[in-house]
């Protein structure tokens, strides 16, 4: 299969491929975490580089707060801001079933019981987040991401802000213009192996 067949996957409500999973090792996790991935749920068979920027090298979480891992996969940001902040909330939402099985087989499997994972439409429109961490879909492309994004930063605490990780080669640039222009000032916090991590604060 094509990856951008596969790719196409992983925006999907139920993923057309084969199911083939593959456990992954995240280092930079203590303890280190164990985690299935699959395919049909991106990063198959590894911890995507920019997701690794984000969690090695981005803000780190509150001891205890309520948390987002939008588009979550199959778990690695919601299991980290999990262990790393046992005493806060964390909700994992993904439109993807197969990624919410997996997410949620995972935080049982590493002994992780504060993290919720749900469909999109599951959540309670009135929860309110602290923070948001995302590595976003970028290729639904642009409306869709767009309207993923402003759904969900809407849903963000008056000093609450959003952390989000975008290669520069796939419109890192261009997103943090578009947020400001749009009403949501964007920071560029760090760059590091061609990716940037934006952090986004309500205006």
């Amino acid at each position: 299969m094509t990856e951008p067949q596969e790719t196409s996957q992983y925006f999907a409500a139920a993923p057309a491929v084969t199911s083939a999973t593959e456990t992954v090792r995240v280092r930079f996790v203590t303890p280190p975490l164990l985690l299935r991935t699959d395919r049909g749920v991106f990063s198959h068979g590894r911890v995507d580089a920019g997701t690794e920027v984000l969690l090695r090298q981005g803000p780190r979480p509150a001891s205890t707060g309520t948390y987002l891992d939008l588009g979550c996969g199959a778990g690695v940001i919601a299991l980290t801001l999990g262990r790393r902040a046992p005493d806060s909330r964390v909700v994992a939402v993904d439109v993807n079933e197969r990624a919410r099985t997996l997410c949620a087989a995972n935080a049982v499997d590493n002994g992780i019981g504060n993290i919720e994972v749900l469909a999109p439409e599951a959540v309670d429109p009135a929860l309110r987040f602290d923070a948001i961490w995302s590595n976003p879909p970028i290729r639904v492309g642009k409306a869709a991401l767009h309207e993923l994004l402003l759904t969900w930063l809407d849903r963000l605490t008056a000093d609450g802000t959003a952390h989000l990780v975008v290669h520069k080669n796939l419109g890192s640039d261009s997103l943090q213009r578009w947020l400001t222009d749009a009403g949501w000032p964007a920071e560029r916090l760090l760059s590091a192996k061609g990716y940037r991590v934006l952090a986004v604060t309500r205006p």
